[in-house]
């Protein structure tokens, strides 16, 4: 499928929307957990085994992300749509059939391992080309899409919910839901497809859309990967990710837990509505944080993400225990960092690298967040529950784990200070070269 080129008087401000369905749509994944009571129940499941899909999905997009960058970046943004379309949809109609069998592994299969699929192509196929279009205010634009997965659980979560309500929540509702699921994201989806396109080579060249995105340094993924701005970067996202993680898969039971032994005990839906504000958080700083980028730039506000997050930590471990608005208000900030992350993530490698092969890049690099999805809720878990065996309660459950979350945003922190500009010798020659370069380059 050729990248479709935009005809003379394309809008720009038509290809965020466009990335926008897809990222809504994917984003439905941070709804997982309304999904895994009634899955427990019917099924006969444990809590580690129904959160299986969602590991597996996560070790998927960055996987998949990584080695489907390069195939990206040639074959263009609609062929990347669709590809997540159909990856995304289908997993959930193998999870439907899986569910109305009672056969866990092939939700297992469908949601995890092909829907993850679509969620790593899909994650990264608009970026390249909205870098493209956009190569004025890069933050902002990839933050506009990206912000789209950190809200696509806002509507995901009360749709669920209310689904599993009228189906009811036994084998079969669990099942039409993942049916309504995958044929809804399908139309949805469908619109980024069939909206997306690549700017002409005179927009390339700056006469539409401001500087041409193929100005200054530009970097091969193959080179990108050897140089160590890319793994300075690489530890940087997987810090501020697995910092932002460990409270995210946490949050209702962390804030029960926190004030159970006051005066003031959290209550089972006022812990959802904490879940709900570090969702609006997550999705607020994507766009947010990604746009002050461009003012402040890229190195400016990972400072702030990984040194105020390691504050914001301090200030929870310290005091939090004593005051619940500031266990609210640092948590948030913490998410807005951890969503903030992931969109300026693209801006700050094109800054480096160039927008030349940035989608195959940016797809290798989100192997930092496979591994933060693992490490996170590792960390916090395992704490949690070898403090509880010693017979410990309350906010005492995590304080180690706040620890160890500021000792990793130091050493984030740390890696962000030591990006350079990359090496002359790792620079595709020039512009029209590295076009040429991208069009003969195998996948």
């Amino acid at each position: 499928m050729s990248p479709p080129v935009a005809p003379p008087g394309w809008s720009r401000w038509l290809v965020p929307p466009a990335a926008l369905s897809v990222h809504l749509s994917i984003g439905q994944a941070y709804a997982w957990s309304v999904f895994k009571p009634p899955l427990e129940s019917a099924l006969h499941l444990s809590g580690t085994q129904s959160a299986l899909p969602f590991q597996l999905a996560i070790v998927m997009l960055g996987l998949s992300a990584a080695f489907g960058g390069t195939l990206v970046e040639r074959n263009g943004p609609r062929w990347a749509m669709t590809v997540a379309l159909v990856c995304f949809s289908t997993g959930f109609l193998i999870s439907a059939l899986g569910a109305q069998t009672q056969q866990y592994w092939l939700i297992v299969l469908g949601y995890g391992f092909v829907g993850g699929i679509g969620l790593g192509i899909g994650y990264i196929s608009p970026v390249s080309t909205l870098i493209k279009w956009f190569p004025d205010r890069p933050g902002m634009a990839t933050g506009i899409a990206i912000m789209g997965f950190g809200g696509g659980a806002l509507i995901a979560s009360p749709w669920s919910a209310q689904m599993l309500q009228s189906f009811g929540s036994d084998h079969s509702g669990i099942a039409l839901a993942f049916l309504v699921h995958g044929l809804s994201y399908a139309v949805f989806m469908s619109l980024g497809v069939l909206l997306v396109r690549v700017p002409r080579s005179e927009d390339l060249e700056g006469t539409a859309a401001g500087p041409s995105a193929f100005e200054g340094v530009q970097v091969s993924a193959r080179s990108a990967v050897r140089t160590p701005q890319f793994w300075c970067l690489w530890i940087v996202l997987c810090m501020n990710v697995t910092a932002g993680i460990g409270i995210l898969e946490k949050a209702a039971p962390m804030i029960t837990d926190f004030f159970a032994d006051t005066s003031t005990p959290v209550s089972a839906s006022a812990a959802a509505g904490f879940v709900a504000l570090l969702s609006a958080a997550n999705m607020a700083g994507r766009i947010g944080w990604s746009s002050a980028s461009d003012l402040i730039g890229r190195k400016n506000v990972y400072r702030v993400y990984l040194g105020a997050g390691a504050i914001m930590y301090l200030l929870i471990a310290s005091f939090g225990d004593s005051s619940k608005p500031l266990v609210i208000l640092c948590a948030l900030v913490i998410l807005s960092f951890y969503g903030g992350g992931f969109a300026t993530i693209p801006a700050y490698l094109k800054d480096l690298f160039g927008a030349y092969q940035v989608g195959a890049i940016h797809g290798r690099l989100l192997t930092a967040w496979s591994t933060a999805g693992v490490l996170g809720p590792l960390i916090v878990n395992w704490i949690a529950d070898h403090q509880k065996e010693a017979g410990k309660h309350g906010s005492s459950l995590y304080g180690l784990s706040f620890v160890i979350m500021i000792g990793l945003l130091v050493i984030g922190f740390a890696a962000n200070e030591l990006v350079r500009p990359v090496h002359p010798r790792h620079h595709v020659p020039a512009p029209k070269e590295a076009a040429d370069g991208r069009r003969e380059q195998p996948a």
